[in-house]
């Protein structure tokens, strides 16, 4: 059995060392689906949607609004405390296939219920492109 919830946030970046358009800053309206899969419990669900959205918020609630920065993009980062706005510094370029797999990460730091046994992040950088990664709990 599987679940999913939606969930949205709006986010500035940039690709530093990319060749296109992406170096520049800029952001995207990014819609997320988290999918659950595994057993159901003993009140038929695999994980309440509430609870879900417990896990789920406080991720999405630090990126909202804010802006995503490689660690080593220094310039962007002396600008963004200049300027006192928000921001993720993180150790990773901000593709999107890098920002899912750090979600899912995130995700998994939670206490997730036994019958939790598969985490899908899905990760939509505009409408017609996304990144997609699973995993497995023990």
């Amino acid at each position: 059995m599987k679940i999913a919830k939606e969930f949205h946030w709006e986010m500035g970046h940039r690709l530093p060392e990319h060749f296109g358009k992406c170096k520049n800053i800029h952001g995207h309206s990014y819609k997320m689906i988290v999918e659950l899969e595994g057993s159901l419990d003993e009140n038929g669900m695999i994980l309440d949607y509430y609870d879900l959205k417990r896990i789920v918020n406080p991720i999405v609630e630090e990126l909202d609004h804010a802006f995503m920065v490689y660690e080593k993009d220094k310039q962007i980062i002396e600008f963004l405390e200049s300027m006192k706005s928000k921001k993720r510094i993180v150790e990773f370029q901000s593709t999107v296939e890098n920002i899912c797999r750090y979600i899912l990460t995130e995700i998994k730091k939670n206490q997730l219920p036994s019958n939790v046994k598969k985490v899908k992040v899905r990760i939509f950088e505009s409408i017609d492109d996304y990144a997609e990664e699973e995993t497995g709990l023990l």
